[in-house]
Protein backbone atom coordinates (compact mmCIF):
# COMPACT_ATOMS: atom_id res chain seq x y z
CA UNK A 1 0.00 0.00 0.00
CA UNK A 2 1.69 3.13 -1.18
CA UNK A 3 0.42 6.26 0.53
CA UNK A 4 2.02 9.48 1.65
CA UNK A 5 4.59 9.32 4.46
CA UNK A 6 3.11 11.40 7.27
CA UNK A 7 0.91 13.22 4.81
CA UNK A 8 3.51 13.69 2.04
CA UNK A 9 3.02 12.87 -1.64
CA UNK A 10 4.99 9.87 -2.86
CA UNK A 11 4.84 10.58 -6.57
CA UNK A 12 7.98 9.26 -8.29
CA UNK A 13 10.44 11.75 -9.78
CA UNK A 14 12.69 11.61 -12.76
CA UNK A 15 15.90 11.23 -10.81
CA UNK A 16 16.45 7.73 -12.25
CA UNK A 17 17.71 9.40 -15.43
CA UNK A 18 21.17 9.95 -13.87
CA UNK A 19 23.93 7.41 -14.41
CA UNK A 20 26.28 6.36 -11.64
CA UNK A 21 29.58 4.49 -11.68
CA UNK A 22 28.88 1.01 -10.40
CA UNK A 23 30.52 -0.55 -7.38
CA UNK A 24 29.76 -3.57 -5.19
CA UNK A 25 29.66 -4.32 -1.48
CA UNK A 26 31.14 -7.61 -0.27
CA UNK A 27 29.41 -9.60 2.43
CA UNK A 28 31.37 -9.66 5.71
CA UNK A 29 32.12 -13.14 6.97
CA UNK A 30 31.48 -12.26 10.63
CA UNK A 31 27.77 -11.47 10.25
CA UNK A 32 25.03 -14.13 10.41
CA UNK A 33 23.35 -14.91 7.11
CA UNK A 34 19.63 -14.42 6.49
CA UNK A 35 17.18 -16.05 4.13
CA UNK A 36 17.03 -12.73 2.28
CA UNK A 37 20.53 -11.37 2.68
CA UNK A 38 20.77 -7.63 3.41
CA UNK A 39 24.35 -7.64 2.16
CA UNK A 40 23.68 -8.70 -1.40
CA UNK A 41 24.12 -5.84 -3.87
CA UNK A 42 21.21 -4.85 -6.07
CA UNK A 43 20.69 -6.51 -9.41
CA UNK A 44 22.21 -3.50 -11.16
CA UNK A 45 25.42 -3.85 -9.12
CA UNK A 46 24.82 -0.61 -7.21
CA UNK A 47 24.89 -0.29 -3.45
CA UNK A 48 21.64 0.99 -1.92
CA UNK A 49 21.46 3.09 1.21
CA UNK A 50 19.26 0.37 2.73
CA UNK A 51 22.12 -2.11 2.29
CA UNK A 52 24.45 0.15 4.26
CA UNK A 53 21.93 0.43 7.11
CA UNK A 54 21.34 -3.34 7.13
CA UNK A 55 25.05 -3.99 7.72
CA UNK A 56 24.33 -3.53 11.42
CA UNK A 57 21.13 -5.45 12.29
CA UNK A 58 20.08 -5.73 15.91
CA UNK A 59 21.11 -9.03 17.47
CA UNK A 60 18.02 -9.33 19.68
CA UNK A 61 14.84 -10.71 18.11
CA UNK A 62 12.47 -8.97 20.54
CA UNK A 63 9.87 -6.86 18.72
CA UNK A 64 8.30 -3.87 20.43
CA UNK A 65 5.67 -1.69 18.74
CA UNK A 66 5.82 1.93 19.86
CA UNK A 67 5.30 5.47 18.64
CA UNK A 68 8.15 6.92 16.57
CA UNK A 69 10.37 9.50 18.24
CA UNK A 70 12.66 12.16 16.82
CA UNK A 71 15.67 9.83 16.86
CA UNK A 72 13.72 7.32 14.70
CA UNK A 73 12.89 9.70 11.85
CA UNK A 74 15.86 8.75 9.67
CA UNK A 75 15.14 5.03 9.95
CA UNK A 76 11.43 5.66 9.31
CA UNK A 77 12.29 7.53 6.09
CA UNK A 78 14.81 4.85 5.13
CA UNK A 79 12.33 2.01 5.69
CA UNK A 80 9.66 3.84 3.70
CA UNK A 81 11.95 4.50 0.72
CA UNK A 82 13.58 1.07 0.66
CA UNK A 83 10.15 -0.59 0.53
CA UNK A 84 8.32 1.77 -1.84
CA UNK A 85 11.27 2.91 -4.01
CA UNK A 86 13.62 -0.13 -4.14
CA UNK A 87 14.78 0.69 -7.66
CA UNK A 88 16.74 3.77 -6.55
CA UNK A 89 20.49 3.26 -5.99
CA UNK A 90 23.15 5.18 -4.07
CA UNK A 91 23.57 8.15 -3.99
CA UNK A 92 20.13 8.94 -5.43
CA UNK A 93 18.29 6.84 -2.83
CA UNK A 94 20.24 8.64 -0.10
CA UNK A 95 19.08 12.01 -1.44
CA UNK A 96 15.50 10.71 -1.55
CA UNK A 97 15.73 9.69 2.10
CA UNK A 98 17.01 13.14 3.06
CA UNK A 99 14.08 14.67 1.17
CA UNK A 100 11.53 12.42 2.91
CA UNK A 101 13.13 13.03 6.30
CA UNK A 102 12.96 16.81 6.04
CA UNK A 103 9.44 16.83 4.60
CA UNK A 104 8.20 14.38 7.24
CA UNK A 105 9.55 16.53 10.07
CA UNK A 106 8.08 19.68 8.51
CA UNK A 107 4.70 17.99 7.99
CA UNK A 108 4.66 16.79 11.61
CA UNK A 109 5.26 20.34 12.86
CA UNK A 110 2.65 21.87 10.57
CA UNK A 111 0.12 19.21 11.57
CA UNK A 112 0.62 20.01 15.24
CA UNK A 113 0.05 23.71 14.57
CA UNK A 114 -2.81 23.64 12.07
CA UNK A 115 -4.96 20.61 12.98
CA UNK A 116 -7.71 20.74 15.62
CA UNK A 117 -6.94 18.98 18.90
CA UNK A 118 -9.36 16.15 18.06
CA UNK A 119 -7.34 15.30 14.94
CA UNK A 120 -4.60 12.81 15.68
CA UNK A 121 -1.78 11.26 13.70
CA UNK A 122 0.99 8.95 14.87
CA UNK A 123 3.71 6.91 13.23
CA UNK A 124 4.25 3.49 14.77
CA UNK A 125 7.53 1.62 14.48
CA UNK A 126 8.48 -2.00 15.05
CA UNK A 127 11.55 -1.75 17.26
CA UNK A 128 13.87 -4.78 17.07
CA UNK A 129 16.21 -5.42 19.97
CA UNK A 130 15.39 -2.44 22.19
CA UNK A 131 16.64 -3.31 25.64
CA UNK A 132 14.62 -0.71 27.56
CA UNK A 133 11.04 0.44 27.64
CA UNK A 134 11.58 3.96 28.96
CA UNK A 135 11.32 7.11 26.86
CA UNK A 136 14.63 8.07 25.30
CA UNK A 137 15.66 11.68 24.76
CA UNK A 138 18.38 13.41 22.79
CA UNK A 139 20.19 14.19 26.05
CA UNK A 140 20.30 10.49 27.01
CA UNK A 141 23.19 9.33 24.84
CA UNK A 142 23.46 5.70 26.11
CA UNK A 143 19.73 5.12 25.62
CA UNK A 144 19.97 6.31 22.02
CA UNK A 145 22.59 3.64 21.37
CA UNK A 146 20.18 1.10 22.88
CA UNK A 147 17.03 2.28 21.11
CA UNK A 148 16.90 -0.73 18.78
CA UNK A 149 16.46 -1.09 15.05
CA UNK A 150 13.38 0.03 13.12
CA UNK A 151 12.20 -2.99 11.11
CA UNK A 152 8.70 -1.80 10.18
CA UNK A 153 6.51 1.30 10.13
CA UNK A 154 2.83 2.25 10.02
CA UNK A 155 1.02 5.60 10.01
CA UNK A 156 -2.37 6.04 11.71
CA UNK A 157 -4.64 9.11 11.68
CA UNK A 158 -8.27 10.14 12.04
CA UNK A 159 -8.20 13.04 9.56
CA UNK A 160 -10.57 11.27 7.12
CA UNK A 161 -8.63 12.69 4.15
CA UNK A 162 -9.07 9.46 2.18
CA UNK A 163 -12.57 8.54 3.32
CA UNK A 164 -15.75 9.27 1.32
CA UNK A 165 -17.44 12.48 2.44
CA UNK A 166 -20.86 12.43 4.12
CA UNK A 167 -24.08 14.07 2.94
CA UNK A 168 -24.75 16.74 0.30
CA UNK A 169 -22.44 19.16 2.12
CA UNK A 170 -19.61 16.62 1.86
CA UNK A 171 -18.62 16.75 5.51
CA UNK A 172 -15.66 14.80 6.79
CA UNK A 173 -16.53 11.58 8.56
CA UNK A 174 -15.67 11.10 12.21
CA UNK A 175 -14.99 8.01 14.29
CA UNK A 176 -13.01 6.22 11.57
CA UNK A 177 -9.23 5.80 11.77
CA UNK A 178 -7.07 5.35 8.68
CA UNK A 179 -3.96 3.20 8.18
CA UNK A 180 -1.23 4.02 5.66
CA UNK A 181 2.46 3.47 4.94
CA UNK A 182 2.61 -0.12 6.19
CA UNK A 183 6.15 -1.25 5.40
CA UNK A 184 8.49 -3.93 6.75
CA UNK A 185 12.14 -4.25 5.79
CA UNK A 186 12.74 -7.12 3.40
CA UNK A 187 14.98 -9.17 5.71
CA UNK A 188 12.40 -9.00 8.53
CA UNK A 189 9.33 -10.04 6.55
CA UNK A 190 7.40 -13.19 7.37
CA UNK A 191 7.89 -12.73 11.12
CA UNK A 192 4.47 -11.28 11.97
CA UNK A 193 5.72 -7.69 12.31
CA UNK A 194 3.01 -6.24 10.05
CA UNK A 195 0.32 -8.01 12.09
CA UNK A 196 1.73 -6.53 15.29
CA UNK A 197 1.78 -3.05 13.76
CA UNK A 198 -1.84 -3.41 12.62
CA UNK A 199 -2.90 -4.76 16.01
CA UNK A 200 -1.29 -1.80 17.79
CA UNK A 201 -2.93 0.62 15.33
CA UNK A 202 -6.35 -0.87 16.06
CA UNK A 203 -5.73 -0.55 19.79
CA UNK A 204 -4.77 3.11 19.35
CA UNK A 205 -7.86 3.74 17.21
CA UNK A 206 -10.08 2.33 19.96
CA UNK A 207 -8.40 4.61 22.48
CA UNK A 208 -9.30 7.54 20.21
CA UNK A 209 -12.95 6.47 20.33
CA UNK A 210 -13.05 5.24 16.73
CA UNK A 211 -15.65 2.60 15.82
CA UNK A 212 -13.95 1.51 12.56
CA UNK A 213 -10.61 1.55 10.81
CA UNK A 214 -9.96 1.77 7.06
CA UNK A 215 -7.13 1.60 4.53
CA UNK A 216 -6.32 1.46 0.83
CA UNK A 217 -4.45 -1.54 -0.57
CA UNK A 218 -2.87 -1.94 -4.01
CA UNK A 219 -5.19 -4.20 -5.98
CA UNK A 220 -2.18 -6.04 -7.46
CA UNK A 221 -0.56 -6.67 -4.08
CA UNK A 222 -2.09 -10.05 -3.31
CA UNK A 223 0.10 -10.66 -0.25
CA UNK A 224 -1.00 -7.41 1.40
CA UNK A 225 -4.64 -8.08 0.55
CA UNK A 226 -4.36 -11.55 2.10
CA UNK A 227 -2.77 -10.05 5.21
CA UNK A 228 -5.55 -7.52 5.74
CA UNK A 229 -8.31 -10.02 5.07
CA UNK A 230 -6.69 -12.33 7.60
CA UNK A 231 -6.92 -9.52 10.16
CA UNK A 232 -10.65 -9.09 9.53
CA UNK A 233 -10.68 -6.30 6.93
CA UNK A 234 -13.39 -6.39 4.26
CA UNK A 235 -13.29 -4.92 0.77
CA UNK A 236 -15.79 -2.10 0.32
CA UNK A 237 -17.22 -1.77 -3.17
CA UNK A 238 -17.04 1.78 -4.49
CA UNK A 239 -20.36 2.81 -6.09
CA UNK A 240 -20.20 3.20 -9.84
CA UNK A 241 -19.38 6.76 -10.79
CA UNK A 242 -18.47 7.74 -7.23
CA UNK A 243 -15.34 9.84 -6.80
CA UNK A 244 -14.01 8.64 -3.49
CA UNK A 245 -10.65 10.15 -2.46
CA UNK A 246 -7.60 7.97 -2.95
CA UNK A 247 -3.94 8.19 -1.89
CA UNK A 248 -1.64 10.23 -4.08
CA UNK A 249 0.50 7.75 -6.00
CA UNK A 250 1.36 6.57 -9.49
CA UNK A 251 -1.66 6.87 -11.83
CA UNK A 252 -1.42 3.21 -12.88
CA UNK A 253 -2.06 1.91 -9.33
CA UNK A 254 -5.61 0.73 -8.54
CA UNK A 255 -6.68 0.49 -4.92
CA UNK A 256 -8.97 -1.69 -2.86
CA UNK A 257 -10.78 0.25 -0.14
CA UNK A 258 -10.91 -1.96 2.97
CA UNK A 259 -12.52 -1.45 6.36
CA UNK A 260 -12.88 -3.22 9.70
CA UNK A 261 -15.35 -2.59 12.55
CA UNK A 262 -13.72 -2.15 15.95
CA UNK A 263 -16.82 -2.94 18.02
CA UNK A 264 -16.58 0.43 19.71
CA UNK A 265 -19.81 2.39 20.15
CA UNK A 266 -18.14 5.42 21.71
CA UNK A 267 -17.73 7.25 18.44
CA UNK A 268 -20.58 8.87 16.60
CA UNK A 269 -20.96 9.51 12.90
Amino acid sequence: MLTPLLGISVTSTAINSFKIQQFSLKKPTSFPSHHVSPFSPSKSGLCRASEVVDLFPALCSQVRIREARLVDYWEVAETHCSCFFPEYSFPLDFLLRIDRLLLAMLAAMLTALSRPRACKRICLVADIGSGSSHHQTLSSFPSILNKGYVAGILTLDNFADYLPRKGPRRRRRTGIAYISNVAVRENFRGKGIAKKLIGKAESMARSWGCRAIALHCDLNNSMATKLYKGQGYKCVKVPKGAKWPQPRSSPDITFNFMMKLLNNSAASD
